[in-house]
């Protein structure tokens, strides 16, 4: 149940920095609501899955999932470069957060 609540916290990550695009210094304010619900849900849900999960694991996993939703997302939307050498490091945060699920 740990890592479910910690990938879905890394995804509200992804929420809250794509959210912090459009928020416009925080003068958009639908979007600053989006972007503090985000982050709120992002955090709780990190402290949850930490209680069981080791810290450093957790953070690791936590932030690597936002990394690469976040990268993913700006290559879909918002028509950030797909080169070969972004897709390969995209994998290698996978494979490293593959390895740590693995190992914990």
């Amino acid at each position: 149940m740990a890592w479910l609540l910690l990938i879905l916290g890394g995804l509200f990550e992804v929420g809250f920095t794509t959210s912090l695009r459009f928020a416009e210094g925080f003068r958009n304010l639908p979007w600053t609501a989006a972007f503090l619900v985000s982050v709120t849900l992002s955090m709780v849900l990190l402290e949850y899955a930490a209680r069981t999960i080791p810290m450093g694991t957790a953070y690791a996993v936590w932030t690597g999932i936002g990394a690469v939703g976040t990268v993913i997302v700006g290559m879909v939307f918002f028509n950030e470069p797909v080169t070969t050498i972004r897709t390969l490091l995209i994998l290698a945060i996978v494979a490293a957060i593959a390895g740590l699920k693995l190992t914990a």
